[in-house]
């Protein structure tokens, strides 16, 4: 029993010694850790105070490398849930969800968040003044998070669909959005390459009747 105890006592040692600062819950879990680099890791419970007639709250998720990473609950400061949030390289990705304190949903939100796997995004050019879509344009990704899918309205009391929003990239498209897109031009034909061969075929029967290659002749029309 006590090799055990030590056995144990030294690996939360080891564990721990990685943080610069650290705490622990009432059930030994290790929370709001910073490491030696002084980047946030691990399970986080944040407390935000109320301040000049915003109510205060407080919030759980995932830090890696300073990030936030995966799903964040946020809670009013009497336990009541008001906001479930995923994020992606600290940036919020994927259907946010936002609650009364009565615990009705009244929002969900659509975000695009930033891919390290394509350092390259494809963005639609508007006309100025309209929905219309006059080019598209290949530029590098930004590490942040855009408005991309529909954002939905509900009536808190009822539960009724109220209103839609579709964001495309940022770019909020209007209920009467005629969208165009720019064609892409037309492939140009390949020609095909001629062989030595065939160059001097076209040679000794230019001017000609139209010959075909056995031997056989036609006047073409």
């Amino acid at each position: 029993m006590l090799v055990l105890t030590i056995i144990q006592f030294l690996f939360f040692m080891s564990v721990h010694a990685q943080y610069k600062s650290y705490q622990l819950n009432a059930e030994g879990d290790t929370l709001n850790a910073i490491d030696k680099n002084d980047k946030k890791q691990g399970k986080w419970v944040i407390h935000v105070d109320p301040l000049r007639g915003e109510p205060g709250y407080e919030e759980e998720g995932i830090f890696k490398n300073n990030n936030k990473e995966g799903v964040w609950r946020k809670y009013s400061l009497t336990g009541d849930i008001i906001a479930v949030e995923i994020y992606k390289l600290g940036g919020k990705d994927g259907i946010q969800q936002y609650y009364t304190y009565l615990g009705d949903l009244i929002r969900e939100e659509s975000w695009r968040g930033y891919d390290p796997d394509a350092p390259y995004d494809t963005i639609a050019v508007y006309g100025e003044g309209n929905n219309e879509i006059i080019e598209y344009k290949i530029v590098k990704a930004e590490q942040y998070s855009v408005k991309h899918g529909e954002w939905k309205y509900y009536d808190a009391g009822s539960g009724r669909l109220v209103k839609v929003e579709k964001y495309e990239r940022g770019h909020l498209e209007t209920p009467n959005d005629n969208k165009k897109t720019v064609a892409a031009p037309p492939a140009k034909k390949k020609e095909v390459e001629k062989t030595p061969e065939m160059l001097e075929w076209e040679k000794k029967n230019k001017g000609k009747k139209n010959v075909v290659r056995d031997g056989r002749t036609y006047s073409g029309g």
